[in-house]
């Protein structure tokens, strides 16, 4: 048999390992790309380097089987033997190829691989930002390793005995799509966790990047079905190339810096961006397309994770802070900001691409933003990127309510109003690390919060008077002017961070970079809990906001933007 072998497909992930392999045997190879292969086209028969060529390893890459028949006919006319990649699906045009090959005179072997480990690439930016959304977590599926196709394959092209034969190729075992993530996580070492959401959420965003229709319900179909038949195991790499197929986690050992790093945009790359043109109610926040931003000197432009609800940005959005904050518009709403630095401007040293970080930005609800990076701090290691989100305007008021304003220390009574909210999460527990006796209140819905927090009494004022004989008093709500006088004369120091009270002491956020790094090792020793509220995605940001209008949101909202 003519040693020499043509391998389509050879810069893809399984026909650039098929070509690896056989050299690595000593076959000649002659592999098919643009690069290598200058004019060749696979949709063109006469353009194809066939001379000399004795075996042919054949992918076909288009979602017809239009112009096969030539291709294949070529191939016969010059080749003796021909391993097609085909798929687990056997999708109507795979079909159509195999029984072009069938009837082609060639020798022929068919591969058929399921579910191919590689396909968790897609969850890479979620695997950073520490949530991968999706549905059907439950259904399971034995991932192969590219690897192992391309050694079935190898075999096939080399050796007899494979003639006629159709070789169904799975992993070693069947693994859940939540367990998939939970391995991704060990290894990597990135926080990250599986959110079972709705099969119409899912279609929607599969559909929203350009999936077609089609594949998209035909993959949340086999899903579905995989929740309660997982799909079989064959021993069929093991059989043909005598050695155990690789495990995922071996998989994701080999490529966790795929997971890792985030791959620097190019110009002139566009993002999504939530974006206002005019004050107004939610309906103005629209979802733009508009230029990935460049880091300027001593700027950094992070791959955004996630960021999180403000209310004080409602108010923005109504005009109200337009005098105060100096708003241009179209503005991109946003300020907390969790991500991954992608790319450094001119002068920057303290971060480099592939650092978490996290902080206050102007435009945090878009897929990029840039800020400069004297104003970042690396996030907690311990917790899902995304949760960081959470933390920079209600962990930095927090802290500076107790510890600059307040200086609580140990024994001192301290009342704190709104401790169900996501400035009262770290308020109550900044407190109790202070060995403050902390009494708060919150509604129904945020009791249970606020006790998880550490706060020594849970009191609902609506039901009851705010008590008396406090060193402090916090308040982080806003709240009728009767229930401001009688929270004013409560305790001896009045701080707040809502409403102003009369008397009090009132307070705006400083933006801290190191307090904020003080935070996040807070955090990463166990010592400051995050906790999410809700997660929810770009599209319901206008819902987010009507929330938080009415007063219907609790505790911290973050807004994925992976």
């Amino acid at each position: 048999m003519v040693s020499t072998i043509l391998v389509t497909g050879a810069t893809g992930t399984v026909g650039g390992e098929v070509a690896r392999q056989l050299r690595a045997e000593g076959a000649e190879v002659r592999a098919l790309s643009r690069s290598s292969s200058p004019g060749a086209d696979l949709r063109e028969p006469a353009s194809l380097p066939l001379d000399g060529v004795g075996s042919v390893f054949l992918v076909w890459p288009f979602a017809t089987a239009e112009g096969a028949r030539e291709v294949i006919e070529a191939i016969a006319g010059r080749a003796r033997r021909v391993v097609y990649l085909s798929s687990a699906a056997v999708r109507d045009h795979e079909r159509e190829v195999e029984r072009l090959i069938e009837e082609s005179g060639l020798e022929w072997t068919v591969l058929r691989p399921h579910a191919f480990a590689a396909n968790t690439l897609r969850w890479a930016r979620q695997v950073r930002a520490g949530v991968v959304r999706g549905a059907h977590g439950p259904a399971a599926m034995p991932l192969i390793h590219e690897r192992d196709v391309a050694a079935v394959a190898v075999r096939a092209l080399l050796d007899d005995g494979h003639h006629g034969a159709v070789h169904e190729l799975t992993g070693p075992e069947p693994i859940t799509q939540a367990d998939q993530v939970r391995v991704i996580s060990e290894i990597t070492g990135l926080p990250a966790r599986w959110l079972e959401v709705s099969p119409e959420h899912t279609r929607a965003e599969l559909l929203a990047t350009g999936w077609p229709p089609q594949a998209v319900d035909g993959i949340l179909q086999a899903q579905h079905d995989l929740v309660t038949r997982p799909a079989p195991v064959t021993g069929t790499v093991e059989e043909v190339t005598k050695s155990a197929p690789s495990t995922f986690g071996e998989w994701v050992a080999e490529h966790a810096a795929r997971f890792r790093t985030a791959p620097t945009p190019v110009a002139p790359t566009t993002m999504r961006a939530a974006r206002i043109h005019e004050y107004g109610d939610a309906t103005v926040i629209r979802q733009d397309r508009i230029p990935v931003p460049r880091p300027g000197p001593g700027e950094v432009l992070i791959e955004v994770a996630a960021t999180s609800l403000n209310p004080a940005e409602v108010g923005l959005r109504l005009g109200l802070l337009h005098d105060v904050l100096q708003v241009n518009l179209p503005l991109t709403l946003g300020w907390d900001v969790s991500g991954t630095v992608v790319e450094t401007g001119a002068g920057v040293t303290r971060l480099a691409p592939g650092d978490r970080v996290f902080g206050q930005v102007t435009g945090a609800a878009a897929e990029y933003a840039t800020a400069p990076a004297d104003l970042l701090a690396r996030a907690p290691e311990t917790v899902p990127l995304a949760h960081a989100a959470a933390v920079p305007v209600a962990g930095l008021t927090a802290w500076q309510a107790i510890h600059e304003h307040a200086r609580l220390t140990e024994g001192q009574r301290v009342l704190i109003n709104g401790a169900g909210g996501g400035i009262g999460m770290f308020a109550v527990q900044l407190a109790k690390r202070a060995g403050a006796v902390v009494t708060a209140t919150a509604g129904p819905h945020s009791a249970a919060a606020a006790a998880r927090y550490g706060a020594d009494e849970v009191i609902d004022y609506a039901t009851r008077p705010f008590p008396g004989g406090m060193d402090v008093v916090l308040n982080l709500a806003a709240i009728p002017d009767e229930a401001a006088a009688a929270l004013a004369g409560r305790g001896r120091t009045v701080i707040t961070v809502a409403s102003p009270i009369e008397g009090g002491v009132h307070f705006i956020t400083r933006n801290d970079p190191d307090q904020l790094a003080g935070i996040a090792a807070l955090i990463d020793r166990g010592e400051l809990a995050v906790e999410v509220a809700a997660y929810r995605s770009p599209d319901e940001l206008q819902e987010v906001h009507r929330g938080a209008e009415s007063g219907q949101l609790r505790g911290k909202t973050v807004v994925l933007m992976a």
